[in-house]
């Protein structure tokens, strides 16, 4: 397939750049375009949690028209999870980052990037999908992780983003080129709490199990006495950083 080309549309200021994407989206706009906040009055995460969008921190979304059914397209966010990771390991040890299911992007344990996709289907097909990603660079709620105090230096959103857009290109290339399983493999291989207990959380039940990894379509695996149970959507609870 071509490398994916990136066209960059830049704000100071957006209610989100989800928001923007999307416009653009319905607009007609081309795979690949990038949109960047300085800043958002209304930034969010997934389940419509606020996202804290202070300057100085990463803020961008970016459209693609995968053309995939919606199953498929929903695993784009474990390519942007790599992508975010890669981006980062430019700034602090690799070591030091992991990825906790099902998108977001820990530092030292701690929640340094989120992912939120939104799209739109026809004919059972993604007619776009948007891809959310905020990075905590300057500065992070006090549970989070902040790259700049990791790294013992300031880091510039332009500067991890030309990290994040290499590393996005080459695992949506990866992901068209040979489907999710290179993905998967490379997603557990820096998954955090692989093989340790957790806690995962539904909208009608808890659940206590040890992680056992992940399925070929993106389902948690949960291991408990009577069974693996396989977790299409949840929020997990990994035991707390040392």
């Amino acid at each position: 397939m071509p490398g994916l080309l990136f066209r960059f549309h830049r704000h100071d200021l957006l209610t989100s750049s989800n928001d923007e994407a999307k416009r653009l989206a319905q607009a007609g706009a081309l795979e690949g375009s990038m949109v960047v906040a300085g800043q958002q009055t209304a930034g969010r995460g997934r389940r419509g949690r606020n996202w804290e969008s202070p300057p100085g921190n990463l803020y961008c979304s970016l459209l693609l028209r995968p053309a995939t059914p919606p199953a498929e397209a929903a695993l784009l966010s474990f390519v942007a999870a790599l992508a975010l990771a890669d981006a980062a390991a430019a700034f602090v040890p690799a070591a030091r980052l992991a990825l906790k299911w099902p998108n977001d992007v820990l530092l030292d344990g701690r929640k340094l990037a989120g992912i939120l996709l939104e799209s739109a289907g026809e004919n059972g097909r993604t007619a776009w999908l948007v891809v959310g990603m905020g990075v905590n660079l300057a500065s992070a709620p006090p549970d989070a992780a902040s790259l700049a105090a990791a790294a013992g230096r300031p880091v510039e959103p332009e500067a991890i983003l030309a990290c994040l857009t290499d590393a996005f290109a080459f695992w949506y290339g990866r992901w068209h080129e040979a489907g999710f399983p290179p993905i998967r493999q490379a997603w557990l291989a820096r998954a955090a709490g692989l093989g340790v207990p957790l806690t995962v959380r539904l909208a009608e039940a808890t659940f206590v199990g040890r992680f056992g990894g992940m399925s070929e379509t993106g389902q948690l695996l949960l291991e408990q006495p009577g069974g693996v149970r396989r977790v299409e959507a949840g929020e997990v609870y990994l035991p707390a950083p040392a």
